[in-house]
């Protein structure tokens, strides 16, 4: 089942499939928290919630991916459309720290496309 949701900034583990996204601002940016599996079923889904974020123009989009737990092509795939779609008066920032998340993107060569940062906090106070 796919939840999409306004804001959830919960730490709890999801159960085996689920799939979430939040949205919140803070300050000037605008951040989209995304947990559980980013992959074929969920990917349009990420995208379509960026590209949601991208209408307002906002000058900084935080992709927060600390809670996903599986990176597959087609979430890489989507993390370079958000990229492409962002306006040149936005920033896209993708927080990917841990293992399921920065090694595929490394894996990849993706790294020297995105702007990546270790937590949202570093991705916010960037300039």
């Amino acid at each position: 089942m796919t939840e999409h949701t306004r804001t959830d900034s919960s730490t709890t583990a999801l159960p085996f499939g689920e799939f979430r996204i939040g949205r919140v601002q803070q300050e000037e940016a605008v951040v989209v928290e995304v947990a559980g599996d980013v992959d074929t079923t969920t990917a349009p889904a990420l995208v379509r919630a960026a590209d949601e974020a991208l209408a307002e123009q906002p000058p900084v989009l935080v992709v927060d991916l600390s809670r996903v737990e599986f990176l597959a092509s087609p979430g890489l795939t989507a993390l370079l459309t958000i990229h492409r779609n962002a306006g040149a008066g936005t920033a896209v920032r993708i927080v990917a720290a841990g293992r399921a998340t920065l090694r595929p993107i490394q894996l990849t060569g993706l790294e020297e496309s995105l702007s990546l940062f270790p937590t949202r906090d570093a991705a916010l106070a960037a300039s």
